[in-house]
């Protein structure tokens, strides 16, 4: 659940404590506050970081639920303020606002089989989940984890991925779009493993993240699966500003992403995602 604020306009300073490269124009940050703990967050909920004298953007929460000691972002280089953001360098200070928002329904998993598809830098806001799950793996059925990238080079998270992929109690799969000549995994879209996967649609809950394009159809391949909307939950990203549904700027249909989502079940969004200009 949403985590109340005392003033959610007001930016708060932490320092950037580390910076990791992950891919090209890619990197994660890990922030500490200069003042006290970080405020507890739900997997799939953001934060807006603030570039001083740039301006704000939404950034995901990518690490650990567990830990209050820093947030963790992953952050790409695609305009001004990310652009600022992914430059920052241990030492600096930026504002954070936040956590917002309603995060991936953990809870409702519980003893059911889970299902995560990811794509792009959609496995950011996945991640925690992915942590979450393992922290308390007895509590869950079966986990499978479908992701997709551009091209090999383009793989986010690639040695953590390798590390789930060790695991026993754990599946893990990956494709890439285009192919290189020292790939010898799945060539292909990431809709196109959920046939493959092997779950059992009435006792499964989806959770996707990624281009929104990859979302519709990924949402299809479920539904095709059996998988029931309601247990389909999706990630949804939009231009917030003010983070709290005043501004209008994120509103997808009679709802908010900020404060609705950015997750929201297929159930109630099914017909909305349908057009391609909302």
């Amino acid at each position: 659940m949403p985590v109340a604020l005392a003033d959610p306009f007001l930016p708060q300073p932490y320092r950037v404590e580390r910076r990791r490269r992950e891919l090209a124009g890619t990197v994660t940050l890990e922030l500490a506050p200069l003042a006290g703990a970080c405020p507890a967050f739900a997997p799939g909920q953001f934060n807006m970081l603030y570039a001083f004298g740039v301006g704000e953007a939404a950034i995901s929460l990518s690490g650990a639920p567990a830990s209050q000691a820093t947030f963790v972002h992953t952050v790409r280089h695609v305009g001004a303020v990310s652009g600022a953001l992914a430059g920052l360098e241990p030492g600096a200070t930026v504002g954070v606002r936040g956590p917002f928002g309603r995060g991936w329904p953990l809870a409702a998993a519980e003893g059911a089989d889970v299902l995560v598809v990811a794509g792009g830098l959609g496995l950011a806001p996945l991640r925690p989940a992915i942590y979450a799950i393992l922290a308390r793996r007895e509590r869950y059925g079966r986990v499978v984890i479908l992701v997709g990238s551009r091209s090999p080079a383009e793989i986010l998270y690639r040695r953590e991925l390798e590390r789930w992929r060790q695991r026993s109690d754990l599946e893990v799969r990956v494709t890439v779009d285009h192919a290189d000549a020292g790939w010898r995994g799945h060539v292909g879209v990431v809709p196109a493993l959920i046939p493959r996967a092997g779950f059992d649609p009435q006792d499964t809950l989806a959770l996707v993240c990624g281009p929104e394009v990859m979302m519709r159809f990924a949402a299809n391949a479920l539904l095709a699966a059996g998988i029931k909307a309601g247990r389909i939950h999706l990630s949804l990203e939009r231009n917030m500003k003010c983070a709290i549904g005043l501004c209008g700027h994120c509103q997808f249909g009679p709802s908010f992403v900020c404060k609705d989502g950015p997750v929201m079940s297929l159930e109630r969004i099914a017909e909305i995602l349908a057009v391609p200009e909302i």
